[in-house]
């Protein structure tokens, strides 16, 4: 057996609460609480950025159910040993089983959508929820805390989470402590949002830079985090599914980066087009030439004219004859 650390992060007593003849638990809870901060969040995004705020709660109606369905299809996909094993199983989100992957996957397709049936810049909206939708997963993990999950390898660290012995896995009976992976992955997400919030205002990053920021940013910790969790999962060539997961999305967040910084800027545009007065000024360069030459009624009279002034010229000469 393994001496038992001195210090240590203890697991809480129970996942949930009675609030009358309901049980509570707070692993949704903390789900509606990161959902309602991250509406707050980017609504007052949306307001400074001079958009319509009110689209946010018609975007969240409509992406947060889909997100919701979009992780458990996920999770029920890529763990199916962890489907509970009563009917409704594939649906017990609030037993635990989310993935994030596929809950944003979701939560972006249909929030896109809204955004452009409402005439909307999808790029600048995801630019805008990008922060906030790490401190939701920042709020959710704690749910994962109270559902004892989420932890990684055995460490003796003094911040490590004592787990209890019906929650450690197959072979780790004789571990107490372990990496809170969930604890990481929360402080990584609020460092990263702050990040992004700090580069949106001092940089000039051009849409949706932001947005593909935290996609390779989140995805290069979970390289990380998949390393150390031991939770069941999936494995391929020895490795968890999420990890390669991680990096392809790592790699396509970095790539959609560059590609979008790189990309020209939409004109800037005033009443008329900066084409139409480029048209203009040619014209009038063209029309130039031909309005140095007398029009036709001018011709006439000029002509005119010289005739009257020949015949008096004649007359003077004659009387001089």
């Amino acid at each position: 057996m393994v001496p038992h650390p001195l210090s240590f992060i203890p697991s809480p007593s129970t996942n949930g609460f009675h609030l009358g003849p309901l049980f509570i638990h707070i692993y949704g809870l903390m789900y509606v609480i990161g959902i309602t901060l991250a509406v707050l969040i980017t609504q007052r995004r949306v307001r400074n950025a001079g958009g319509n705020s009110a689209l946010v709660g018609d975007v969240a109606l409509w992406a947060v159910p889909a997100g919701i369905i979009g992780g458990r299809i996920y999770f029920d996909i890529t763990t199916p040993s962890q489907i509970p094993h009563v009917w409704y199983g594939v649906f017990a989100v609030w037993s635990g089983g989310l993935g994030i992957w596929g809950g944003v996957a979701a939560g972006v397709l249909v929030g896109g959508w809204r955004v452009r049936r409402a005439g909307q810049s999808v790029a600048l909206f995801a630019d805008a929820v990008a922060p906030a939708l790490l401190v939701a997963q920042a709020i959710g993990r704690i749910g994962n805390y109270f559902n004892k999950e989420l932890f990684g390898g055995p460490t003796t660290l003094p911040w490590g989470l004592e787990v209890p012995s019906q929650y450690r896995p197959p072979g780790y009976q004789h571990f107490h402590t372990f990496h809170p992976t969930f604890l990481y992955e929360l402080i990584w997400d609020l460092l990263l949002a702050a990040v992004l919030i700090w580069l949106g205002n001092r940089r000039s990053i051009r849409p949706p830079g932001l947005f593909a920021l935290y996609v390779a940013g989140y995805s290069a910790f979970r390289i990380v985090e998949e390393s150390l969790r031991i939770d069941n999962s999936e494995h391929f060539l020895g490795l968890r599914l999420n990890f390669y997961v991680a990096g392809v999305l790592t790699i396509a967040g970095l790539a959609w980066f560059v590609i979008s910084q790189r990309r020209a800027p939409a004109p800037v545009t005033a009443d008329e087009p900066t084409g139409d007065k480029d048209d203009a000024q040619d014209s009038e360069a063209e029309s130039e030439p031909a309005d140095s030459q007398p029009s036709p009624p001018e011709a006439g009279a000029a002509e005119s004219e010289a005739d009257e002034t020949a015949k008096a010229d004649d007359a003077v000469a004659g009387d001089r004859k």
